[in-house]
């Protein structure tokens, strides 16, 4: 295993980016999110994405350095078109006049368009909620998850997240897939070899497995049977049908290499806090506290392990090396 520091991640990710064809300050925005993930311990949308975002960029499956367009259709309506570039380099030129409109008029949305896949959906939310508003975030991505009872993918792993401002870092934050499981751990059980739980996907017959291969041939399920279907047909409207971009039926797998760009969207609220009650901090705070008093429980997000440097494989490591 080869350790590497986040800046030695960052600095990675913006040489093989740019290399590829990824504008310099796309390129950085999009590295930022490959550091984050791995900051956080969230491998699957880390240096793991690395390389299709680079075979993507070759390809043209990914536009590396189209400008996004922001409009502003309403006065709390900000859309960013990202002209089927990164969804990172859109949310940034949108993000200042969103984070204008919500503290202008109380509550406001930011649809991305359009975009390729955002990979971790709360790495968005956090920037919001840095600026001292709320943040819902919703989006899907390719069709892998199958509807209750069924054993065909209809929608994506269509995460939600929200992100609470807190004094100093978040007072809760959440980042989850309404599938019972990220389509990446499928994959990484595969190759290493090893069962699945049950509960996790289903074959293509519509039977429970713990195959992973038979489990990607079939389908994920839903988080919670019906109600995350629920929740995972939400993000389908928010990010799909709000936005005017692609169905998860309609998206190639999200790592293959070439083929049409994704073209999905993101949508986002933004809420000041204060534009209704002064008592905002101190029912978050009730809420933490109590659940504070527990020794074992905690709020989502809260006091989250950072780390300063990253455990790689040498394989990996060498590997993306290569794409500099």
């Amino acid at each position: 295993m080869a350790t590497v520091t986040l800046d030695e991640i960052e600095t990675l990710s913006v040489a093989a980016l740019t290399r590829h064809g990824a504008a310099p300050w796309v390129a950085l925005e999009v590295a930022r999110a490959v550091r984050r993930a791995e900051e956080t311990g969230n491998v699957i949308c880390g240096l793991y994405y690395l390389e299709s975002y680079c075979l993507q960029l070759a390809s043209g499956r990914v536009k590396g350095d189209v400008e996004p367009v922001v409009t502003r259709p309403k006065p709390g309506s900000v859309k960013a078109d990202a002209k089927f570039g990164f969804a990172q380099a859109a949310f940034a030129r949108a993000l200042p006049d969103a984070i204008a409109a919500a503290k202008e008029i109380g509550t406001a949305s930011l649809a991305v368009a359009h975009a390729h896949t955002c990979t971790s959906l709360g790495f968005f939310t956090e920037q919001i909620a840095a600026a001292g508003l709320v943040a819902i975030g919703f989006t899907n991505a390719s069709p892998v998850v199958a509807p209750p009872g069924g054993n065909k993918a209809i929608i994506g792993t269509n995460p939600i997240a929200m992100t609470v401002p807190g004094q100093g870092a978040p007072a809760m934050h959440f980042d989850f897939s309404t599938s019972a499981v990220a389509l990446g751990k499928i994959t990484m059980a595969k190759a290493a070899g090893e069962a699945i739980p049950l509960g996790w996907a289903v074959d293509d017959k519509g039977q429970p497995t713990t195959d992973p291969e038979a489990a990607l041939k079939g389908a994920l399920v839903s988080a919670g049977g019906y109600k995350g279907w629920g929740f995972g047909l939400m993000g389908e409207v928010m990010a799909a049908a709000l936005t005017g971009s692609v169905n998860s039926l309609d998206v190639g797998g999200l790592k293959l290499p070439d083929g049409a760009p994704h073209g999905l969207g993101q949508f986002y609220m933004l809420m000041d806090p204060g534009t209704y009650t002064d008592e905002f901090d101190a029912r978050i705070a009730r809420v933490v506290d109590a659940v504070s008093e527990q020794p074992d429980a905690r709020i989502p997000g809260a006091s989250r392990s950072l780390k300063s440097d990253v455990q790689v494989s040498d394989d990996l490591w060498e590997k993306l090396s290569t794409l500099t």
